[in-house]
């Protein structure tokens, strides 16, 4: 059978079964089949088959039929302009999320450090390390051994420099140590399983999909580990769930500054983002007028008239002690008219 005739009745199987775009899939199954581009299929209609290659696309017909979603039967998945490969122990990246690496790549210093949390196949955090360049060091975290096994493949097979961490969200992440925590977690509540539609519901691993009830349990984790890993100043983005953008900012206390949704083309809020507010700098110690001090310096005078600048923990005098060079003078923690003030310089100072 020839390839015009293959897709034509590929196309029909698939639309009685009632799978989207018919047309289209047959032709990216045949594709995968023949190990040829789409675009192989077109110039060589009237190629006859081989017997091998036809009970391969068979196979992938039937397996597209029983709801088994065509990114699983071929492998692959294209995001933000690369091809992901993909296996079940992996969540689909969906074109939506893009969104999320964009918001990223705005917020992100350079030089800066960030961190995709859930990574799956690693496509967020490949995707920002391609596109950040060698000033951004990009990790990513996945509960499932497998699933960081895929991401690490496709950092390799796409030349990312990109690490790579079994653990539970940012439990390996070191303690203020990361300016953008980033992840497209689950966020889809167990009462609507039995909604979802087949391709999502019986062939993509639960643990990437389901959060609880209200699907808002990894929201409510990753807000209260943030403030422990991000810099202060750091961000959080998010991809959002339907119609869960107001649950996740009530997370929020005051600490969080520079709340930003962005929604995608059909207008729905797709990206939540906030910064941590920045711990406000020690304020530099108040002395009181000290008034005539004595030095301790053996060659110096006796008596201070003034004691000027504070340098961390010391006062400065400028007075001369007989021609040699200023002494520097620490102030103990007292009252300022019990306060004593001993040059550093003595012995046992």
């Amino acid at each position: 059978m020839d390839i015009r005739t293959t897709l034509q009745q590929g196309a029909r199987l698939l639309e009685e079964a009632g799978i989207p775009e018919p047309r289209l899939t047959a032709e990216v199954l045949l594709a995968h089949a023949t190990k040829r581009e789409r675009t192989w299929l077109f110039g060589h209609a009237e190629e006859i088959l081989d017997g091998i290659t036809g009970v391969r696309y068979n196979g992938f017909l039937q397996d597209r039929t029983r709801g088994k979603p065509c990114q699983y039967i071929i492998g692959r998945q294209e995001f933000y302009g690369r091809d992901f490969v993909l296996t079940q122990d992996v969540f689909i990246p969906r074109p939506e999320t893009e969104y999320v690496v964009e918001q990223a790549l705005k917020l992100v210093p350079r030089p800066g450090a960030i961190v995709d949390v859930g990574c799956g196949s690693g496509a967020i955090a490949i995707a920002v390390g391609l596109e950040a360049g060698a000033a951004v060091r990009v990790w990513g975290t996945d509960i499932s051994p497998k699933a960081v096994a895929v991401a690490r493949g496709n950092a390799k097979r796409l030349g990312a420099r990109v690490s790579f961490m079994n653990c539970d969200l940012a439990s390996a992440v070191a303690d203020h140590s990361v300016d953008v925590l980033v992840s497209n977690p689950p966020y889809i509540p167990t009462s609507e399983e039995k909604g979802l539609p087949r391709e999502v519901r019986d062939f993509e691993p639960r643990i990437a999909l389901f959060a609880g009830p209200d699907g808002l349990d990894f929201y409510r984790r990753l807000i209260a580990e943030a403030p422990r890993v991000l810099k202060p100043g750091g961000c959080i983005v998010f991809e959002l769930g339907y119609r869960q953008v107001d649950d996740v900012q009530a997370m929020l206390d005051e600490r969080w500054k520079d709340v930003l949704v962005v929604s995608d083309l059909a207008g729905l809020p797709r990206v939540f983002s906030a910064r941590l507010a920045a711990e406000e700098p020690p304020r530099a110690k108040k002395f009181a007028a000290l008034g005539n001090l004595a030095c301790s310096r053996p060659s110096g005078r006796r008596y201070h008239s003034n004691v000027p600048t504070i340098l961390g923990g010391f006062r400065i005098c400028r007075l001369s002690h007989q021609g040699r060079r200023p002494c520097v003078c620490t102030v103990e923690s007292q009252p300022a008219d019990q306060r004593k003030v001993r040059n550093s310089s003595s012995p046992g100072s």
